[in-house]
């Protein structure tokens, strides 16, 4: 076997300039790719850091929204009591007001009823002093005469200066 020469070999050259490469430019390239990495993983923190106020950021915003809708249903338990006390009351007061009504009914009824009751003996004293009336004329036809009508004018005239007095005092 014959050995070839180290150089002879396109292999070993490639393998020197890599060598030679790094050695020359690896620093640079080095501080290249960590500066690239670097960055990258501040961004990735960046980016971290932004998810994490977000996030707090939400859950704020969860807790205030749960808190808005836990005072929503107070209010809205606290409006419904409210409301229903105010329907107990209206519907109490609505029936004191019936009540109310229906006793002014009655005594309007009962009002009515007096004044019925009022005018029905009226006009029955009325008619009784109608047939008074009557009766008296025929019983006076009947039974007076002219002298006895002049002697009752006479009496009522001499009789009219002690009533007129009387009504002056």
């Amino acid at each position: 076997m014959h050995a070839e020469p180290f150089f002879a070999d396109p292999r070993n050259w490639v393998a020197a300039a890599f060598i030679i490469f790094f050695l020359l430019f690896g620093t640079r390239i080095w501080k290249v790719v960590a500066a690239m990495l670097d960055a990258r993983a501040d961004a990735v923190r960046a980016e971290l850091a932004e998810a994490q106020r977000l996030r707090e950021e939400a859950e704020a915003m969860l807790a205030d929204a749960t808190r808005r809708r836990e005072s929503a249903l107070a209010e809205a338990e606290a409006l419904l009591a409210g409301a229903k006390d105010e329907a107990a009351r209206l519907a109490v007061a609505a029936q004191d007001e019936a009540m109310a009504a229906a006793e002014r009914r009655e005594r309007m009824a009962m009002d009515r009823i007096a004044a019925a009751e009022k005018a029905a003996v009226d006009d029955v004293r009325h008619a009784a002093a109608e047939i008074a009336a009557a009766a008296a004329e025929r019983v006076i036809r009947a039974e007076l005469t002219p002298e006895a009508d002049g002697a009752l004018i006479d009496h009522a005239i001499g009789g009219l200066p002690n009533a007129l007095g009387r009504r002056a005092a």
